[in-house]
């Protein structure tokens, strides 16, 4: 017994688990991450008594997964928010995310897409009124970019698998043969293509996939992209959203959807599965079209 205790006490995995090991804890980083702050809140989200709530909040505040900041001094309440070592955590909650869509809901098969009535895609439809926090992403040019255009009614976030040039060096094996993995660059283009239709309606497009600023900055060129190509290598959008993505190449990969938000950064429409990328612009307007008609109702 006591070798084995020792045996642990050098390895990484149970000295991590030790820390976010539990069921509660690591559902409390998930929704920090989608920007649930507050203590009732928190509460409320998960269903969790208050004892066992300010039990994993404070565990978590120890390990420096978490952080407490003061929003109300009489009496001290406080928000909590990831650390840097938190926030380390997103890729191990979006891959098992990704593990529990493939291997638990699923039938183990690897794919870039879901089917239609998946309780993925019922998940991500879902997504219509979330409010993505505030957050910046790598951009294609060297900056960070704010996912959410500032300066327009609508923003369309075309979120994509692959940013490859076809029989690039990047190009993973067997890319062409995951369902729904192929075809970024005829999407990318068509969305270029209709770029004066979006700006007429109020709406920037931001393309977004997890590979690299460098990566995304090639593909930009082959591809002539005018919009802002982001990357979300950290995965922080994905984990704030808990967008679906798969697993290829040693690379977590965004699947194929779009997201149209409006100017409060709330989630007001979805395409997802995207089973046509070559159309997925299109859609995008007419989804844009419905969303516009709306919102005149409302304001009518």
């Amino acid at each position: 017994m006591r070798h084995m205790e020792a045996a642990d006490a050098d390895c990484a995995v149970s000295r991590a688990l030790a820390v976010v090991g539990d069921t509660w804890a690591l559902l409390l980083i998930r929704d920090v991450a989608g920007g649930t702050h507050r203590f009732d809140a928190l509460q409320h989200g998960l269903g969790i008594s208050r004892k066992v709530l300010t039990q994993r909040l404070g565990a978590l505040v120890a390990g420096d997964v978490l952080e407490k900041r003061l929003y109300h001094p009489h009496p001290p309440r406080y928000e909590y928010h990831l650390t840097e070592a938190g926030r380390g955590l997103l890729p191990v909650l979006v891959a098992l995310q990704g593990w529990g869509g493939r291997y638990v809901l699923g039938d183990g098969s690897l794919s870039a897409t879901s089917a239609a009535g998946s309780a993925e895609t019922r998940r991500v439809l879902a997504l219509t009124g979330r409010r993505l926090p505030p957050l910046e992403l790598p951009d294609a040019r060297g900056g960070r970019t704010d996912p959410v255009a500032a300066d327009r009614a609508w923003t369309v976030l075309h979120c994509f698998p692959g940013a490859h040039r076809p029989g690039g060096p990047d190009h993973p094996p067997g890319w062409d043969g995951i369902p729904g993995a192929g075809d970024s660059a005829a999407e990318s283009r068509a969305y270029r293509d209709r770029t004066a239709a979006f700006t007429a309606r109020g709406a920037a497009v931001h393309g977004v996939s997890t590979r690299r600023p460098d990566q995304l900055a090639a593909f930009a060129g082959y591809a002539r992209i005018p919009f802002p190509l982001l990357s979300d290598v950290g995965l922080d959008l994905a984990a704030a959203l808990r967008l679906p993505t798969f697993r290829a190449g040693g690379v977590e990969h965004l699947k194929r959807l779009t997201l149209v938000l409006d100017a409060t950064r709330t989630v007001r429409g979805v395409r997802y599965p995207v089973t046509d990328p070559a159309g997925a612009a299109d859609d995008a307007l007419v989804l844009l079209d419905g969303l516009a008609a709306g919102s005149g109702d409302r304001d009518a």
